[in-house]
């Protein structure tokens, strides 16, 4: 799934300043750049500074933090004089879920009425027996990741 190493990547690029980008905040983990194709002005992107394809590569102590940047970042927005009467906060892990750009990177957009955002899904509601059974195969994977190897 994309690529693997890093070595052709347009964020691992812009993490190096080998390649332009308008940089909103830093730190030794994280980067926040403008996006080139914003849902609306402000989107910003959270972008580890290691190369990970996904969350399956993520270390929990970076995630933690790219999760509290993008946090801030939504803070930000709602104080940014920017038009935001809402905030998204997007991730798109793995190209079944419409993930572009194979280095994780999170989303952080202002919200407002009229935007033209959508996101179209099948939302009908489920039947107890049918979330219990969901429920059960997610703790059997959370069952997975506490085995050795995982």
């Amino acid at each position: 799934m994309g690529d693997v190493d890093g070595s052709d990547c347009v964020f691992c690029a812009i993490a190096c300043g080998e390649a332009e980008a308008s940089t909103v905040y830093s730190d030794d983990l994280a980067m926040v750049v403008m996006t080139l194709g914003p849902v609306t002005p402000g989107h910003v992107l959270v972008i580890p500074r290691v190369h990970v394809v996904g969350l399956e590569d993520l270390d929990e102590e970076t995630g933690a933090h790219l999760w509290k940047v993008a946090h801030r970042m939504a803070r930000a927005l709602r104080r940014s004089g920017l038009r935001c009467e809402g905030v998204n906060v997007f991730l798109a892990d793995g190209e079944a879920a419409f993930q572009e750009v194979f280095h994780l990177h999170l989303h952080v957009f202002p919200r407002y009425e009229g935007d033209g955002f959508r996101l179209a899904a099948d939302w009908n509601t489920r039947t107890r027996a049918s979330l219990d059974e969901d429920a059960e195969a997610v703790r059997t994977g959370l069952a997975a990741l506490n085995r050795p190897g995982a």
